[in-house]
């Protein structure tokens, strides 16, 4: 008998009916701000301060600390010292769906000797929602206290939901088991991205620089340091105590400008000996600002160069040595790339005066997470302490986690403005490591998943609810870690102003005018996003290192094989509606359908009789082609797809390729494997582009052949009916290859004639 099949994956978005803007309680229709998410009753209690307290020894003070029991909940504040008046001001929140009591007790102690105790019904408790004011706290006599003892305590008790602006510094009762110096990582906050300019240092000259050895010619150039970025420039081809560089240099700063730019001019005496021959010392707050492509004016700068004096202090003399001709700008035109082109979430330029109103709002309800993996191990089972983080824009928000559940719950609700359609929101989700403190310092918060959703792919106005499967690429294959549900809602202001940005550029002006290579825009890509983590790796509670870099895609620049093969065959599926073009134009060509043929040939004639006639016909059928897919449209947001990114079929070997570090860290034979395989197909993309030449060539009547001495090509003329694709190029892309055969020329003489004719009609 054969093992069951293991089930397969279900990786398939899922649509959903949740009871978004639930009411509180049956018959009551009071609404609130949280439209999106379903509303969860909670009840709060926030002890404010105490009065009038006396200790059981009579002494006149007390350390006091308030507890709150509810059902199986025990809770307990601070505690003060020898304080018969303290003030405590802490909120606790307790989930309605758990509670398993019918009244509250709250308990004041002097360390474990009873004060006094108040008790609350709670179906006397009153609800509180949103836009409502908060509920002003009251005094309540303390009751059961003995003899001689007596005082007062300051509370609110009502009932709410998380929308309560108590909700998110309230103490939770699920997070009973997390220690005093832990709660703040358990937070929902929002953070917001510092503000990233591009600094362009661009180094013209120097002069009366001064060489030790003066016997010799200098070979000078500078050297930029910002922070942790250091940039140098070639060594001038003047070398003379005069060098001219006229050479740019790009830095990614971020506001405030707490770090200053440090100029370095060094003189090359040998190989890996450098001479200092100046420094200069800029400060960022006192550079110019550039809108646009206009360029700023320059300036000199004095070097100084810091001679050690002798002695036991050994005291620096500044002494002055000579200038350096500069021009600084902070470029405010472009638009700092932290993010992957394809996914970026914000395409405005760095100065606000260049920012466009924005055309909508979208809205963000994260509800919950089904079937999530164990993804640590306490006290001998599986747990999960997830939570999610969404980023938009500049704004980054953290939800609160939920403790040691597989299923957890958050609904809530975040806004962003929107500035163009054309930009994505990223949704990730992660399993809190960092629950005990100073205990946990040193881990590393785990992945889950995350999800990106196109906002291009939205209807205006329409609520999306959705099941997205949280898909995570591991050494050992793709696997599927849960699935969290969303709800999505972006509402355009106006439908012209957003497809006005359609027609205009998707990057700021900058980018065309005065554009960046690609290499350089590669590293400041990483340079921003190192920023972007280290300023909010500093935030109470941080946003930490491993999550900021997982949600921007850092190692997205990485070779892997699996992604080769899929943009490959992505690439193949764009040019399939080219490919069958040439094949429907070269069965008109054979007169394999008669009665096509002619109706072509008679809509030619027309339009070559009648030119004005060209355009209208090439709209209509544009427009009944957009008629007829329209029923065929999506109506939901796209998702991964497994297939298409190859992630299902991969290999173990390409996989262990893709997580390699950088440089790589396998063995030698491995390392030289993988080397084969890559020649090994940089030949064969090589034969197909050699091929994709050849039918070019053939088309001009020139055909290359490879030469049998040393392995060029020699140009050879040639008829067009030998131009047909190679065997092995058959065997290794068979799509191109096929691609290849349906666009041979074998018919030119039927394309010329036709040629000749459409001449002779113009005369």
């Amino acid at each position: 008998m054969q093992p069951p099949q293991p089930r397969p994956e279900d990786y398939t978005l899922k649509e959903t009916t949740p009871r978004l803007g639930g009411f509180m309680a049956a018959g009551d229709k009071r609404t609130s701000t949280y439209d999106l998410v379903e509303q969860m009753p909670y009840l709060y209690v926030r002890a404010v301060k105490a009065k009038d307290l006396h200790a059981k020894d009579g002494s006149g003070s007390c350390d006091p600390s308030v507890e709150i029991k509810l059902g199986n909940y025990r809770c307990t504040t601070r505690q003060f010292e020898k304080n018969t008046n303290p003030e405590w001001n802490q909120v606790f929140a307790f989930p309605k769906e758990r509670i398993q009591s019918s009244y509250i007790e709250i308990t004041v102690k002097d360390k474990d000797d009873i004060i006094g105790r108040v008790i609350f019904d709670l179906n006397e408790v009153p609800k509180r929602v949103p836009p409502d004011s908060p509920l002003a706290p009251e005094w309540y006599r303390l009751e059961g206290q003995k003899e001689g003892r007596g005082g007062e305590l300051m509370l609110a008790v009502w009932m709410g939901s998380q929308a309560d602006e108590a909700f998110p510094e309230a103490w939770h009762a699920d997070a009973a088991t997390v220690p005093s110096d832990g709660l703040a990582s358990i937070r929902s906050k929002v953070y917001l991205t510092p503000k990233l300019w591009y600094l362009r240092v661009n180094v013209i000259e120097a002069q009366d620089l001064v060489p030790s050895d003066k016997c010799r010619y200098p070979e000078v150039y500078v050297k930029a340091t910002l922070g942790n970025q250091s940039l140098r420039t070639r060594i001038s081809a003047s070398k003379s105590v005069n060098p001219m560089w006229n050479e740019d240099l790009m830095f990614v700063a971020a506001e405030p400008f707490e770090e200053h730019l440090i100029l370095s001019v060094e003189d090359r005496i040998a190989p890996n000996k450098d001479e200092v021959l100046g420094k200069a010392c800029i400060p960022l707050q006192n550079v110019d600002r550039r809108p646009d492509h206009r360029p700023v004016h320059s300036r000199w700068c004095n070097l100084e160069k810091h001679v050690a004096g002798d002695g036991e202090q050994k005291k620096k003399d500044v002494k002055f040595s000579s200038r350096i001709h500069l021009r600084i700008s902070l470029d405010g035109g472009y638009h700092v790339l932290d993010e992957s082109a394809h996914y970026s979430s914000d395409l405005r330029a760095t100065e606000k005066q260049l920012w466009k109103p924005s055309i909508g709002v979208l809205e963000l309800g994260i509800l919950n997470a089904q079937g999530l993996l164990a993804m640590k191990t306490k006290d001998g089972h599986g747990t999960t302490d997830s939570y999610c983080v969404a980023k938009y824009g500049h704004k980054w928000v953290r939800t609160r986690t939920i403790i040691d559940s597989f299923g957890p719950k958050w609904n809530e609700q975040y806004t962003w403005d929107v500035y163009d359609p054309c930009t994505v929101i990223t949704v990730g989700v992660f399993d809190n490591c960092h629950l005990q403190g100073e205990k946990s310092k040193g881990n590393k918060d785990s992945r889950i998943g995350k999800v990106r959703i196109r906002l291009s792919t939205l209807e205006s106005g329409r609520v999306y609810t959705h099941s997205y499967p949280l898909i995570i690429l591991l050494p050992t294959g793709v696997k599927k870690m849960g699935e969290v549900q969303l709800a999505v809602r972006f509402t355009c202001y106006s439908l012209v102003n957003m497809m006005q940005l359609y027609s205009q550029p998707l990057l700021p002006k900058m980018h065309y005018v005065y554009p960046l290579s690609v290499t350089q825009l590669d590293v400041l890509r990483l340079q921003a996003t190192h920023m972007v983590s280290t300023k909010l790796s500093r935030a109470e509670p941080p946003l930490r290192k491993e999550v900021v870099e997982y949600m921007l895609d850092v190692d997205s620049h990485m070779w892997s094989m699996r992604k080769s093969k899929a943009n490959f065959f992505r690439i193949m599926k764009v040019l399939n509606p080219l490919v069958g073009a040439a094949q429907w134009f070269d069965k008109i060509c054979e007169w394999k359908n008669p009665l096509t043929t002619v109706l072509i040939h008679l809509l030619f004639i027309i339009l070559v009789m009648f030119p004005e006639l060209i355009l209208p016909t090439v709209s209509l059928y544009l427009f009944l082609i957009g008629v007829w897919f329209y029923r065929w449209r999506p109506r939901q947001p796209p998702h991964m797809d497994t297939r298409l990114s190859h992630a299902e079929t991969s290999n173990p070997d390409e996989f262990d390729e893709e997580f390699d570090t950088f440089p790589t860290s396998r063995a030698h034979d491995v390392v030289r494997m993988r080397y084969d395989r890559l020649r090994s197909i940089a030949g064969r993309v090589q034969t197909v582009v050699g091929d994709l030449a050849t039918q070019g060539s053939a088309a001009t009547g020139f055909h290359l052949l490879p030469s049998t001495s040393s392995g060029g090509y020699r140009r050879k003329r040639t008829a067009c009916c030998e131009t047909v694709p190679c065997q092995e190029t058959s065997e290794c892309f068979p799509a191109l290859a096929t691609a290849l055969h349906g666009w041979n020329l074998k018919c030119a003489y039927n394309f010329s004639s036709r040629i000749v004719i459409f001449r002779c009609m113009l005369i």
